[in-house]
């Protein structure tokens, strides 16, 4: 049986990593097929014991303790969707990667709770909206695209970057018909840009939130509203792009100004146009790629940030449309042999019925 024992400070340390209910415990324990318990020391230290059959799992394990170990001593929660991530990257070898999730916090809310990269994804994400002036921000549901580009927003306003924060996005209904709404043009609208309303109400305060808007430093509107507008000194986010057509992207990436900064986000697996229509934000991918200071993105399911659910019926979703694309691929081939058949078959037919024998007179 092999043995290696981690020190972690005070008891308070080894509870956060255990988790509540022993459920990071178990977590890393059914990973790496090891066992995990603490021991107290005289000195009022404490550790964690980590034992198994397999040296390689037992250093896997105290590698994922270590690392939750450094996040308690910089003040990071950890959640249990914090360790299933920290445990599928050691053990499938991209430890290395957890380097790049910087320790620096982008922003305190209102409450007092620090808004961090928590994947290496979103890490990366951050540093793009950092070094860029166009991001194109692509992930599934959950990954954070939208908060983090408006904690990046926030942080720019705050630091006097930018003089007003600008978002929007297309007015479309998520695969089902709302109708008429009741209200004025405001209460038409306020429930597609209610996401960004929230993202900024919990980075800003409600009251805080207010004023600005009040003021027009902070402007929620929908996309169409952006036509003949020339944005200067502006942090300005495209929020749910995959619902945008390729005109409106063009005409929203054409109103940057000078000393402005643009995320544009979304979902290409999510898309609510109409069937047959084009996404403008995978024809944007493909035309600007390359492009100089314009940076593309993507996040993965790995860099999904809610519950650990949501990581699962992603990768089912893409198993399920990977299996119909080749179901579909697989047909097309299929019918493209019988129609080869049944040509060669008729141009055979047609050849014995024109043909005609020689007479022997």
């Amino acid at each position: 049986m092999n043995q290696r024992i981690i020190k972690v400070d005070t008891a308070e340390t080894t509870s956060l990593i255990f988790g509540a209910y022993d459920v990071n415990l178990r977590i890393i324990e059914d990973r790496f097929g090891v066992s995990l318990r603490n021991k107290s020391g005289e000195d009022g230290t404490d550790a964690i014991v980590i034992m198994g059959e397999s040296m390689d799992a037992v250093n896997g394990a105290a590698a994922v303790v270590e690392y939750l170990r450094d996040m308690v001593r910089h003040a990071a929660e950890i959640t249990d969707q914090s360790v299933r991530y920290v445990v599928d990257m050691i053990a499938t070898g991209n430890a290395g990667e957890l380097a790049s999730i910087g320790s620096d916090c982008i922003f305190v809310t209102a409450k007092g709770k620090p808004v961090k990269a928590k994947t290496a994804g979103q890490s990366k994400y951050v540093d793009a909206i950092r070094k860029n002036t166009i991001v194109l921000g692509v992930g599934p549901a959950g990954t954070g695209k939208t908060f983090l580009a408006v904690a990046m927003a926030v942080k720019a306003l705050k630091e006097k970057q930018v003089s007003r924060i600008l978002l929007t996005r297309p007015a479309i209904e998520a695969g089902e018909r709302l109708g008429f709404l009741p209200g004025d043009l405001l209460s038409k609208i306020d429930p597609y840009l209610r996401p960004l309303y929230d993202a900024l109400g919990e980075m800003l305060g409600p009251e805080t939130h207010q004023k600005l808007v009040e003021k027009g430093v902070i402007e929620v509107a929908p996309l169409a509203y952006m036509r003949g507008r020339t944005l200067d000194d502006a942090f300005i986010i495209l929020d749910e792009a995959q619902n945008a057509t390729p005109e409106q992207v063009k005409m929203f990436l054409t109103r940057l100004g000078f000393g402005s900064k643009v995320v544009v986000t979304g979902d290409l697996t999510q898309t609510d146009l109409p069937y047959g229509q084009r996404s403008g934000l995978a024809t944007a991918i493909k035309i600007l790629e390359g492009i100089d200071d314009i940076a593309i993105h993507y996040l993965s399911e790995k860099d999904v940030v809610r519950h650990h659910l949501v990581q699962k019926i992603i990768l089912a979703y893409d198993a399920y449309d990977r299996e119909q694309a080749a179901k579909k691929q697989q047909a097309e081939s299929h019918r493209h042999d019988e129609d080869r058949r049944d040509h060669d078959h008729n141009r055979r037919e047609s050849n014995r019925s024109t043909y005609r024998p020689k007479r022997n007179d």
